[in-house]
């Protein structure tokens, strides 16, 4: 599926349309809406990279007690904790 952003809307933000989708990956990162993962690969960000723009904008890494929870079981199948 593709959406149309007509280009007056786009002129209208005085905005790139790189700048345009990272701002929609943004926000529906932070509406977790969708993963890091999938907001870096839609706008070809690295993580360092994603994570200033998070920061810039006062935004934290969604990131949960599950989450770490099954960080450590990874580390610990490999031997590493």
């Amino acid at each position: 599926m593709s959406v149309v952003i007509p280009d007056d809307i786009l002129l209208s933000t005085k905005m790139t349309e790189d700048e345009l989708k990272l701002e929609i990956a943004i926000m529906l990162y932070n509406q977790e809406k969708i993963s890091g993962g999938k907001a870096r690969a839609w706008t070809g960000l690295t993580v360092i990279e994603f994570q200033r723009e998070l920061t810039k904008r006062g935004l934290c890494i969604n990131y949960d007690v599950e989450d770490l929870q099954a960080d450590i079981k990874t580390l610990q199948s490999m031997g590493l904790l």
